[in-house]
């Protein structure tokens, strides 16, 4: 079992920068960042799997996922926020073994996930 916590969300005005955090042992698993507007789809945003990143289009060029194995950690620094990245955030996980997706059915862990809100 794999527990996943998120911090680091919070308000920022727009053009401004956030770094969310997801505390877990994810080594060696697909983690994946998805996030929730009120009302819509949850909808992928960024992965990693060993040293491979993937991103959702929206966010190519402002966001960056990493990781720290030492922290049991994986990253999401967000920069040039805009009032569209306001969502639910949530930090996900595919069992080992396998690859990333970003169909959020496809993950077995979850966080609680962490408010990130962006006022014009």
């Amino acid at each position: 079992q794999v527990q996943l916590v998120e911090s680091g969300g919070g308000l920022v005005q727009a053009g401004g920068s956030l770094r969310l955090s997801c505390a877990g042992r994810t080594f060696g698993y697909a983690t994946a960042w998805f996030r929730q507007a009120p009302g819509k789809e949850r909808d992928f945003v960024a992965a990693i799997r060993w040293s491979d990143t993937y991103y959702a289009d929206s966010v190519k060029g402002r966001f960056t996922i990493s990781r720290d194995n030492a922290k049991n950690t994986v990253y999401l620094q967000m920069n040039s926020l805009e009032p569209e990245d306001t969502a639910i955030y949530y930090c996900a996980a595919r069992r080992v073994g396998r690859t990333y997706s970003d169909n959020y059915l496809e993950y077995d862990y979850w966080g609680q996930g962490t408010q990130v809100t962006v006022s014009s």
